[in-house]
């Protein structure tokens, strides 16, 4: 006897898809333009994504130093600012960050953010030790939130070049906001820093298809007409988690 009329054909789920800088781009501007989303509404969706997803992969009992102690070195523009607010909600779940911020933002929106991790005693370093081992012994994990998609990697120069330098000699873990830094975002790596932990926001970039590390997609709250429009494929977040690991 033949079932086969009354037998489901299984579902095909077609695979994630990963954008380049370009579509990136164009996404974020829809987000801004259409949707009216703001831009410190994004970093801070984004910044608490991260931190959450900072909380699964390094939780506070899992931590080797006596004290929950956390780098997050921010860069310029809006990754940083992600960094910034990544660090105040780690400090809100019981972390001990430290910002490294050494060229602070002209921008009124990412000074807001600044003057938040103020207000809440996080302490800011005037400078980044050379001495790889002191930053070792200091800190149980670095954030990289220096250089975004935003970033032409051919105009990166002092600080950040030498940052990345320090960070590509640290023995602790580094997890990567979005982009790990000194990544061709369209590309695999070839020279960049080699995080344990990447934190893709909204939907993964064409780098990080070569990631083998941990990696979390974080930022659950793109409007459903855009992610068929983009054809994006997203992952179904468990329950009401804000990230997921892929």
């Amino acid at each position: 006897m033949n079932h086969s009329s009354s037998e489901k054909e299984p579902e095909t789920i077609e695979p994630l898809r990963y954008l380049s800088k370009k579509e990136m781009a164009a996404v974020e501007s829809e987000l801004l333009r259409d949707y009216r989303f703001g831009q410190q509404q994004l970093i801070e969706i984004w910044g608490h994504a991260s931190a959450i997803a900072i909380t699964k992969a390094y939780p506070l009992s899992s931590l080797s130093k006596k004290q929950p102690t956390v780098l997050v070195i921010c860069g310029p523009d809006q990754n940083g600012s992600i960094g910034l607010v990544c660090a105040r909600h780690l400090r809100i779940f019981e972390y001990e960050p430290t910002i490294f911020y050494p060229k602070r933002s002209p921008n009124s929106l990412h000074q807001d953010f600044t003057v938040q991790c103020e207000k809440m005693d996080i302490p800011f370093l005037s400078y980044l030790p050379t001495e790889v081992q002191l930053i070792n012994d200091a800190y149980n994990l670095v954030i990289d939130a220096i250089l975004g998609p935003e970033t032409d990697l051919k105009d990166v120069k002092e600080p950040y070049s030498g940052i990345l330098l320090t960070l590509k000699q640290v023995k602790i873990p580094i997890a990567s906001v979005d982009v790990p830094s000194g990544w061709d975002i369209d590309e695999a790596n070839k020279d960049g820093i080699n995080p344990e932990v990447l934190i893709s926001l909204t939907v993964p970039k064409k780098c990080a298809t070569s990631f083998s590390g941990k990696h979390f997609l974080a930022g659950r709250f793109l409007p459903y007409d855009m992610q068929k429009k983009y054809e994006l494929n997203l992952p179904e977040f468990p329950g009401t988690e804000c990230l997921i690991e892929l």
